[in-house]
C-alpha cells in the first residue's frame, strides 16, 4: 500500500490524520471516519492510492460546472469511502463501502492521464466520492496532467484542512463544492460533520486561484428556507464574490431520505430570483432540464450567453468573454494557463 501524506506519529503506534477536518486519531490497526486511511504499525497508509470503482467521460455540465471550460469533456473518476455519511447521498453504493469490495480496480496515475487524453476530454475530475480522502493519488495524477495542459477538477463537500488544499493547489484548477446547508445542525446531524470548516476551505480554494462553483442541494423541510438561503447566498458575495456560479439543485429521495418529496420547482425559482436580487450573476437550478434557470444570462443586460438542456450547450452570445448583444463581461475559465 501507499504511505499517506499530512498525518503525525502519536505514542503507541497511534497516528493523527490531518488531511481532512475531522483530524481522526487513529490507533494501531484501525480506519479513520473516511474507512479508506489506515494505520499499520504506526504508518497511515491510503489504502485506496491507484484503486478505482467509477470511470466515465461526463461532459463538465455534470459535474455540475458551467464556468470551467464549457462545453468540454471531462474524464471522471471515483473511489469508495467518504469523510461524510450523507442520509440523503445519491452515491452511498460507493461512498459507503468498505475496501473488501471485489469490483475495485488499478489504474496508475499514468495510466488515468492517457486515458483522459484518449478521451478528447480537457480536464480530470475525482468525483463520484468525496476525492480529499484520496488525496495522494489525485495530486500525483493531477501533478502530471497539468504538466500536459489538462484541467483539473474536485468535484467535492469541502470537508479538507487547509494544509490538504494548500497541498494540492498547484496542481488543482476548480474546487466544485457542495455547501449543503448553512446551519451547523444540519451539518451534524445529516451529514456527520460540521459547517465551519467547508466554508474556512471554501473561501482559502478561492484565495488560492482555484475556480470556485457552489452547490446546494434543496432539501424540503431540512434546508430550503429562505431565512438560511438568503445568509448562505450573502456569504458567497462576502467571501467569493458576485461572480461565483451557485447552483440550487432539486432534490430527490434517496439512500436513508426515501421519505422526504422533492424539491418543488416554484421554491427553487423563488431561491434563484432571490440570489439574482441579492447580487449573484451567476445563479443556476439543477435537477431541473430544459428550465431557463439553467442558461448563462449576461448581468449587465440579460441577454443569453450559453443555452443549455440537461448536458447539451450552445454558445450563443458570448464572444472573447464578452457579450455579443452589450459587450458586457462574462466572467468563465474558457482555457487552462
Amino acid at each position: 500500500m501507499h504511505e499517506a501524506r499530512l498525518y503525525q506519529n502519536l505514542e503507541d503506534k497511534t497516528v493523527r490524520c490531518s488531511l481532512c477536518a475531522h483530524r481522526c486519531t487513529i490507533r494501531e490497526g484501525k480506519q479513520g471516519v473516511c474507512g479508506v486511511r489506515i494505520n499499520r504499525g504506526g504508518t497511515l497508509y491510503a489504502a485506496t492510492f491507484g484503486k478505482i470503482i467509477a470511470e466515465a467521460v461526463d461532459p463538465i455540465e455534470k459535474k455540475p460546472l458551467y464556468h470551467f471550460l464549457p462545453g468540454t469533456l471531462s474524464y471522471s473518476l471515483g473511489t469508495i469511502g467518504c469523510n461524510f455519511h450523507c442520509e440523503h447521498c445519491q452515491n452511498w453504493h460507493i461512498s459507503q463501502q468498505t475496501l473488501e469490495m471485489e469490483s475495485l480496480r488499478d489504474l496508475s496515475p499514468e495510466q488515468g492521464v492517457e486515458r483522459a487524453f484518449a478521451s478528447h476530454s480537457a480536464s480530470i475530475a475525482w468525483t463520484y466520492n468525496e476525492p480529499a480522502i484520496w488525496h495522494e493519488y489525485p495530486l500525483a495524477m493531477g501533478t502530471l496532467a497539468r504538466q500536459k495542459g489538462l484541467g483539473t477538477v474536485y468535484v467535492t463537500n469541502g470537508y479538507i484542512t487547509e494544509e490538504g488544499l494548500r497541498e494540492i493547489s498547484g496542481m488543482l484548477n476548480a474546487f466544485r463544492v457542495d455547501i449543503k446547508s448553512f446551519s451547523d445542525t444540519f451539518y451534524r446531524k445529516v451529514c456527520g460533520g460540521r459547517l465551519q470548516p467547508v466554508l474556512d476551505a471554501t473561501a482559502l480554494a478561492k484565495e488560492l486561484g482555484m475556480h470556485v462553483e457552489t452547490v446546494t442541494l434543496v432539501i424540503p423541510g431540512q434546508n430550503d428556507s429562505m431565512e438560511e438561503m438568503e445568509t448562505l447566498i450573502r456569504w458567497v458575495l462576502e467571501n467569493l464574490g458576485p461572480d461565483t456560479p451557485m447552483h440550487f439543485t432539486r432534490f430527490h429521495p434517496d439512500y436513508k431520505m426515501l421519505e422526504a418529496r422533492p424539491t418543488q420547482i416554484g421554491k427553487l425559482e423563488k431561491i434563484y430570483e432571490r440570489a439574482k436580487e441579492l447580487g449573484i450573476n451567476y445563479p443556476y437550478l439543477g435537477n431541473v432540464g430544459g428550465h431557463p434557470y439553467e442558461n448563462t444570462y449576461c448581468p449587465t443586460c440579460g441577454s443569453p450567453v450559453i443555452k443549455r438542456s440537461g448536458y447539451a450547450v450552445r454558445i450563443v452570445g458570448l464572444k472573447d468573454h464578452a457579450c455579443t448583444a452589450c459587450g458586457g463581461h462574462i466572467e468563465y475559465v474558457s482555457k487552462i494557463q
